[in-house]
């Protein structure tokens, strides 16, 4: 009973004298930082920069960078010739090729026109995008390298048999695959929209642009 009654004469405090004797009163977490960035900001932050950093290709300049790469490939497959004999089953993949192959060399100096089409109205135009630009040079640069190897065979004359032939047939076909792989991988790459690095090329051809 006398606890009873001394719990009853005991003032209740009031919040100042709370705030005078409580050990805790003095502790006032800072709620600032929680409130500054809220997870729906951070989200909406996230999106958005996603959103911003998402910048496709556009399909004119795939187009142009993909048709490029038919310069260099339809001058080298003369360098085919004798794995077209030697495999005529492979002669079979340029078939479809065929017409445009027809119209293409229907047309007088149609192999110097499509060259100096290609570097002086892409790769010297301005108004192009660094992708087209770039893509235009290494096809330009192929096409460049493929004509030395013709060149020097009119030069040394290696004749139907012996041993200058046969290294002329096997340059000749190391010559079409390597620029199948080139056309292949550069056309592949630019439908993707994605830029390729043709190896010995991209070097050279990144120095012109």
């Amino acid at each position: 009973m006398a606890s009873i009654s001394l719990l009853r004469l005991t003032p209740i405090p009031t919040p100042k004298t709370l705030s005078k004797s409580h050990p805790f009163s003095s502790f006032n977490p800072p709620l600032t930082p929680f409130l500054k960035f809220p997870p729906k900001t951070r989200l909406s932050q996230k999106s958005t920069v996603t959103r911003m950093s998402y910048n496709p290709t556009p399909a004119t300049d795939r187009l142009v960078s993909a048709v490029s790469y038919t310069l260099p490939f339809f001058n080298s497959l003369q360098y085919g010739r004798f794995l077209f004999t030697k495999y005529p089953s492979l002669a079979l993949l340029v078939d479809p090729l065929i017409p445009l192959l027809s119209l293409y060399r229907s047309i007088p100096y149609a192999s110097f026109v499509a060259f100096f089409a290609l570097y002086l109205g892409v790769v010297r135009n301005p108004s192009f995008s660094q992708y087209v630009r770039f893509n235009a040079m290494q096809a330009v640069t192929l096409d460049v390298l493929l004509v030395v190897p013709l060149l020097l065979t009119r030069i040394l004359s290696p004749g139907r048999a012996g041993l200058g032939f046969k290294l002329m047939v096997w340059g000749h076909n190391a010559l079409f695959l390597f620029s199948c792989f080139c056309f292949v991988y550069g056309l592949a790459s630019s439908v993707l929209g994605k830029t390729p690095y043709l190896p010995f090329i991209a070097e050279a051809a990144g120095r012109q642009v």
